[in-house]
C-alpha cells in the first residue's frame, strides 16, 4: 500500500484525504490543527493523524522517510522547505499553489533526483490551466491561432446565500481574499500592456452575464501577461485573467481602499474605536457623525451603497477595537471574517469562464466559450474544497500509478497531465460546457 503524507488540515484538505483513502492509499495527515485532521480521517483504518509544525524539520525528515509521496497544503511560503526535503529523499510532491521563481529554480535538481514537483494543481491555479490548454491545444492542432483569451474565476456564495451588502462569504483563506485586494493588475489588451495600480484595482469592473447566476463584475487578477508564455499563445493580442464578484463588492472595496482600511501600515490603536479609526484615516477631528464626515471626504452621497455596506460591517461604531499596535488590514479583515462566514447549512459556488477568439488559415474566426459551475454540499464539502483538492488528489494517484512520468517542476499544462485529470473530474460532475460561435 503506497503511503501519502498530507501536510496541512485546513479548509480544503478533506476531499483529497478522503479521495486517497477511498482509493486504497495509506494517508498520514500532519498539521498544527490535529483536531481537524482527526475529524477528517474518522472512520478510516488506513490513516493516521499527527500534531506537527513546519518548525519541526527533523520530524518532517522522518515523515518523508516513512512515506512515498508528499502533498503540501501549507501556506505557499513553506512549500520550498518541503520541496528541499522532498528532493533530498527523492519523493514526488504536489502543491496547489503558484510556481514562484524559487520553486522554478529547483527544476534541474528535481530532474536530477528523478522526481516531479507538480504545482498549481488546484482550481485557480489548476483547473483553469487544464481546461484552457485543452482548447488551446485543439485550436493549435487545427493550425489555428488564439487572438484573444479571457479567463475568469470566482469563489462565491450561491445566489440564495449572497444575503449581505458585500454579496460575499468566506469559503477559503479569509485573509488571502482581503490581501488580494492589495494586488496590482496587469494584462495584455489589443497588443498593449495595461497596468492597473492597486488603488484603481476595483474601479471600472467588467460586466459578464453568467448563465444560472446572472450579471457579475470582474476585476483583474494579478499579472496575466506571464500566461502568454505559459500557455504557448505568443500570437495572442489579448490575455486577461480576472476574478468574478457579485455587484457591490468592487464598489465597496474601492471605497475601503480609498480610506486605507486594508493597508499593512502599522499604527498605534490603543484605546481607539472603529469610528475613531475612520476619523484617523480621513484626518477628522472627532468620530461623531463619522459616516457623514467620510461621505464628505470621499465626495459621495451619505446613503451610497458602499458606505451602507461599511456601516453594516460595524466600521462606523464607537465600539472599542481592543488593539494596541496593529494594521488597518488586520482590523478590517477580522471584521469581515466575523460577519461574512459561510454558514454550515449554506452553499458556496465556483464559477469559471474562458472566452477565446480563434482564427484559422482559411479565414474563419470563432468565439469559443467554456464554462464551469459547481456548487458545494452543505455540511460536507464546499465547492472550493472540492475543486482545489480533487485535481491534486487525482494528480497524486496518477503519479503513484506511473501514469505521469515526467520529472522536474511543472504546472498542469501538458496533455499527459490535464487529459486524465479533466476526464476524472468529469466523473465527479466537475465539468465544462462549451459553446462555439462563428464570427465574420
Amino acid at each position: 500500500m503506497k503511503k501519502v503524507l498530507i501536510l496541512g488540515a485546513g479548509l480544503v484538505a478533506q476531499p483529497i484525504i478522503h479521495y486517497l483513502l477511498r482509493n486504497g492509499f495509506y494517508v498520514t495527515v500532519a498539521s498544527n490543527t490535529p483536531e481537524h485532521g482527526e475529524q477528517m480521517i474518522a472512520g478510516f483504518e488506513n490513516a493516521k493523524n499527527i500534531n506537527w509544525s513546519i518548525k519541526e524539520e527533523a520530524v518532517l525528515d522522518k515523515l518523508l522517510l516513512e512515506n512515498d509521496f508528499v502533498v503540501s497544503l501549507l501556506p505557499y511560503v513553506f512549500h520550498i522547505t518541503v520541496a528541499k526535503q522532498a528532493l533530498r529523499h527523492k519523493k514526488n510532491m504536489v502543491t496547489t499553489s503558484y510556481v514562484n521563481p524559487e520553486m522554478q529554480a529547483l527544476d534541474k535538481e528535481a530532474k536530477d533526483a528523478g522526481i516531479i514537483i507538480l504545482n498549481e494543481m488546484g482550481l485557480d491555479p489548476g483547473i483553469d490551466h487544464m481546461s484552457a490548454m485543452k482548447i488551446i491545444d485543439k485550436v493549435h492542432q487545427g493550425n489555428g491561432k488564439i487572438e484573444e483569451f479571457y479567463s475568469i474565476c470566482g469563489a462565491l456564495p450561491a445566489p440564495e446565500c449572497a444575503d449581505n451588502p458585500f454579496k460575499y462569504k468566506f469559503s477559503w483563506s479569509p485573509k488571502g481574499v482581503v490581501m488580494a485586494g492589495n494586488n496590482d493588475g496587469r494584462f495584455f489588451k489589443d497588443g498593449k500592456i495595461v497596468d492597473i495600480n492597486t488603488k484603481d484595482l476595483f474601479k471600472n469592473p467588467m460586466k459578464v452575464d453568467f448563465p444560472k447566476v446572472g450579471q457579475l463584475e470582474v476585476y483583474p487578477n494579478r499579472d496575466s501577461i506571464a500566461y502568454i508564455d505559459i500557455y504557448g499563445i505568443l500570437e495572442t493580442k489579448t490575455m486577461y485573467r480576472g476574478t468574478f464578484r457579485y455587484k457591490g463588492w468592487c464598489e465597496t472595496l474601492d471605497v475601503m481602499k480609498q480610506l486605507d482600511l486594508i493597508t499593512y501600515d502599522k499604527m498605534d490603536m490603543t484605546g481607539m474605536t472603529y469610528a475613531g479609526l475612520l476619523a484617523s484615516r480621513i484626518g477628522a477631528s472627532g468620530s461623531d457623525q463619522i459616516k457623514n464626515k467620510v461621505a464628505d471626504y470621499l465626495k459621495i452621497p451619505v446613503d451610497s451603497y458602499s458606505l451602507n455596506a461599511i456601516e453594516w460591517l460595524g466600521m462606523f461604531e464607537n465600539k472599542p477595537m481592543n488593539r494596541k499596535e496593529d494594521t488597518p488590514f488586520e482590523v478590517t479583515s477580522d471584521l469581515l471574517i466575523e460577519k461574512l462566514a459561510l454558514g454550515r447549512n449554506e452553499r458556496d459556488m465556483i464559477i469559471m469562464q474562458h472566452t477565446f477568439i480563434a482564427s484559422y488559415p482559411d479565414g474563419k474566426r470563432k468565439k469559443i466559450l467554456s464554462r464551469m459551475l459547481d456548487f458545494g454540499t452543505p455540511a460536507t464539502d464546499t465547492a472550493i474544497a472540492r475543486t482545489v483538492a480533487l485535481p491534486a488528489a487525482i494528480g497524486v494517484k496518477l503519479i503513484l500509478e506511473n501514469k505521469i512520468n515526467i520529472k522536474g517542476v511543472y504546472r498542469p499544462v501538458l496533455p499527459e497531465i490535464y487529459e486524465p485529470v479533466l476526464h476524472e473530474l468529469e466523473q465527479m460532475n466537475i465539468r465544462f460546457e462549451e459553446e462555439e460561435e462563428n464570427l465574420r
